[in-house]
């Protein structure tokens, strides 16, 4: 199959899987990460109309996303790895959502650059399910405490939360604990799901589900 004829495959997926969980058709966008793979890779998805895309790495996207951009003015750009603060100028001037924000360092640092730049980011709070040491993210039985830092004293806005459960794990049940946190923080974006547990991801509420490999291939 050709880089389109996944895209579709995967597209037609999200539908199949909004009509099984009794969801609305369209209800589930497609974050289609294009992590390692260069321009080249990544424009015949664009030209198939594909709009939203993430990456893990700043340095990385500044290298080919200026210029992919140059030519459509509708691409949304998320960025699904972690941040270093000393990177926070960069991820706000080039991302236009975060969805790594897991602690009040990054968060002070994305915040002084979203005024600092006058650019409006959208925002996520990465939770760490399965509390695994080597994943950054929060804890979930802080993330609440954290949410509410972030929207009443740092001054940021949370507009939603994302996990990435553990690889050896039934990934429902962490889903189902990011869908509940979500709904005590009163935030209503779960980016949750990747190419081996997106149709999953539907069936638990996620609204944004993150596929890579299943589109691009094997990394």
């Amino acid at each position: 199959m050709s880089v389109v004829e996944r895209l579709n495959d995967v597209l037609s997926r999200i539908r199949d899987a909004e009509a099984g969980a009794n969801r609305a058709a369209g209800s589930v966008s497609l974050v289609a990460v294009s992590k390692t793979f260069d321009a080249e890779a990544i424009r015949p998805v664009i030209e198939a109309g594909q709009r939203v895309f993430g990456e893990n790495r700043v340095q990385e996207a500044q290298g080919k996303w200026p210029q992919l951009r140059a030519g459509t003015s509708d691409i949304e750009l998320h960025l699904i790895g972690p941040l270093q603060s000393n990177k926070a100028a960069d991820a706000v001037a080039l991302f236009d959502v975060i969805e790594t924000i897991d602690r009040e360092k990054i968060a002070r640092a994305v915040a002084a650059e979203i005024v600092r730049q006058d650019k409006p980011v959208r925002l996520y709070v990465q939770v760490n399910t399965g509390l695994e040491p080597q994943k950054a993210g929060i804890a979930p039985d802080e993330t609440v405490a954290f949410v509410t830092l972030c929207r009443d004293t740092i001054g940021i806005p949370i507009e939603g939360l994302m996990c990435i459960p553990p690889a050896d794990e039934n990934p429902g049940p962490h889903f189902a604990l990011l869908a509940k946190l979500a709904a005590r923080c009163g935030v209503t974006k779960l980016s949750m799901g990747m190419s081996g547990d997106f149709d999953v991801a539907v069936q638990f509420g996620a609204t944004s589900v993150r596929v890579g490999s299943a589109i691009f291939g094997t990394r």
